[in-house]
């Protein structure tokens, strides 16, 4: 029968037809087609106008920029380096935390190299198939070696570049390793590429394989660190070329402020004070947009419409003038630059410190003191309440992790002398089995360790409880501030710690803030000559005046009596 025979065959090839046409997209989707499943999948760009961006638009990494500049101009005149002898570079890697400008680097290298430039993420390279990642790094080559001199930039390289090392204990990746040694070959194997460069980035450096991190293939290590105080300055203005700024703005304060900020966060604090100023019908952004967005990237948005009864808000206050007291009082912390009760994240209130230098070391003083200052919460919930909340349980890790940090990894501790007990680097899955130094002390140890942090927090905790003491009438008054206004800045505090009484304080803000009302560009905050003269007469808090409001018994009229 000749409709059944043509069926037959139907409900065979139709199958198979429909089978082809699903794995042709399948692998078209995955690689450029049936046969190109191994494809690099890089993006060239070979002008300027392909990326936008130059050294000029990169502020605040002078040394890696400087590093990267050599590349750029051995391959713009070889003939001057090779005259003397010296070789094109095999490879740099960029390392540093997120957000501090290695993928901006990399684009700057491309707009000023003025040779083709291969752009792909170290992801690119895994696929599910065996042998695809091996087939990708040697197509990336054969491409590369076709348009010498040329350079290879490969993002998050370690994606493709963990330690081989860690297979033995953790689980291997076949597929993965065969792209890593694949790429180790491509680098610097037998057959050499000439005239390529490659350059990669990453913020997890320890976990690279050693064979990747030797010279010969990446024959520079170019460290992208967190900015200074004038790294941060040049990068705010890069950030704030264009945007229409208030004649009260002052950079130099925001640089300041803004310790341990990358290039990112300030680029975002940048842009969210101008969408805040459009929000407000603003033609210009003022000094008030940059530090509320300071305060917004840190914490959050301010939580206006979240519920606090006056008993949250004026334990908060008391919470906050503990750590404002403290901190002013211990000679090694950080100047107060504003304490407020208004809730941000999951935060009912903040103190705020402005360093006056970038420390790449902190002194043994200056952690005590910092220990000292943030027990100042929990210290003055004791005082005032009688009672302790769960409000200082961010104060008690920060000053556990201190406290453990002094004694397992920076010598701090008499007892256990100048021993590391404990690393910084992160675990990785398979290096904590043959890392013998991770935990490998006594149980005897362990207990001096518990100890010797106990001690320390303990100390700070009495010396906190006794300069809070001795100073209750500076921190009810800052706490009554703080009700009436919500936020204090640095000229209320140098106020309260001399003496002032409320009265005087809220006179003196509510006479600033008459300023601002009449001069909104005018630099709010700023006490005037005569109010400057009296807050700086002395460093040292002296005695309250008589006038000073004072109620150490029962504050508030012994609202806290619960």
């Amino acid at each position: 029968n000749t409709s059944t025979w043509i069926f037959n065959i139907l409900s065979i090839v139709i199958p198979l037809v429909l089978i082809w046409m699903i794995m042709g997209a399948v692998m078209k989707k995955m690689g450029g087609g049936a046969m190109g499943v191994g494809k690099s999948k890089a993006k060239i760009f070979n002008m300027e106008k392909s990326t936008g961006v130059t050294f000029k638009d990169v502020a605040g990494q002078d040394e890696a920029k400087e590093s990267l500049q050599e590349v750029v101009d051995f391959l713009n005149n070889p003939k001057l380096y090779r005259e003397i002898g010296a070789k094109l570079p095999k490879g740099a890697l960029l390392v540093g935390p997120p957000g501090t400008g290695k993928t901006l680097l990399a684009k700057a290298v491309a707009g000023e190299a003025g040779v083709p430039f291969f752009s792909l993420a170290g992801s690119d390279f895994v696929e599910m198939f065996v042998g695809v990642g091996a087939a990708r790094v040697r197509d990336l080559f054969s491409d590369a070696q076709k348009q010498a001199p040329c350079i290879i930039f490969i993002d998050e390289i370690d994606a493709i570049g963990k330690s081989r090392d860690s297979s033995r204990y953790g689980g291997g990746n076949d597929e993965r390793e065969q792209t890593l040694n694949q790429m180790l070959v491509e680098m610097d194997g037998f057959g050499t590429n000439e005239g390529i460069i490659v350059m990669a980035a990453t913020n997890r450096v320890d976990i690279l394989d050693p064979a990747i991190l030797r010279p010969g293939r990446f024959d520079r290590k170019v460290s992208v660190g967190r900015p200074d105080v004038k790294g941060r300055r040049e990068i705010l203005d890069v950030h704030a070329k264009g945007k229409p700024l208030g004649d009260d703005v002052d950079l130099d304060q925001i640089a300041q402020t803004t310790a341990g900020f990358t290039g990112a966060d300030l680029e975002n604090l940048v842009n969210e004070a101008a969408l805040r100023a459009a929000k407000l019908g603003q033609k210009e952004i003022t000094m008030f947009d940059l530090e509320e967005s300071i305060m917004k990237v840190i914490a959050g948005p301010e939580k206006k419409t979240r519920v606090v009864t006056e008993k949250e808000r004026r334990l908060t206050a008391y919470h906050e003038a503990g750590h404002a007291v403290l901190a002013c009082l211990c000679k090694h912390c950080d100047p107060v630059h504003e304490v407020s009760i208004i809730p941000r994240g999951r935060a009912a209130g903040y103190t705020m410190t402005r360093p006056e230098t970038d420390d790449n070391d902190v002194s043994y003083n200056k952690l005590v003191d910092n220990i000292c200052m943030s027990l100042g919460g929990r210290v003055a919930e004791e005082l005032v309440i009688k009672d302790v909340t769960t409000g200082a349980s961010a104060d008690l890790q920060h000053v556990s992790d201190i406290a453990r940090r002094m004694v397992t990894q920076w010598g701090m501790s008499d007892k256990l002398g100048l021993v590391a007990y404990d690393s910084d680097q992160p675990v990785f899955m398979g290096m904590e089995y043959g890392n013998q130094s991770r935990g490998g002390y006594s149980q005897e140890t362990a207990a001096t360790i518990d100890n010797e942090i106990r001690r320390l927090i303990s100390e700070a905790h009495e010396r906190a409880t006794k300069l809070l003491k001795e100073n209750r009438s500076i921190m009810d008054n800052m706490s009554r501030v703080l009700v009436e206004k919500e936020t204090i800045y640095t000229e209320e505090v140098k106020m309260l710690m001399n003496g002032a009484s409320v009265a005087e304080v809220i006179a003196a803000m509510e006479k600033r803030e008459g300023e601002h009302e009449a001069n909104p560009f005018g630099k709010m905050g700023q006490p005037s000559a005569d109010e400057t003269q009296e807050t700086q007469k002395t460093e040292e808090p002296r005695e309250p005046s008589e006038n000073t409001q004072s109620n150490k018994e029962e504050p508030f009229g012994g609202l806290f009596n619960f």
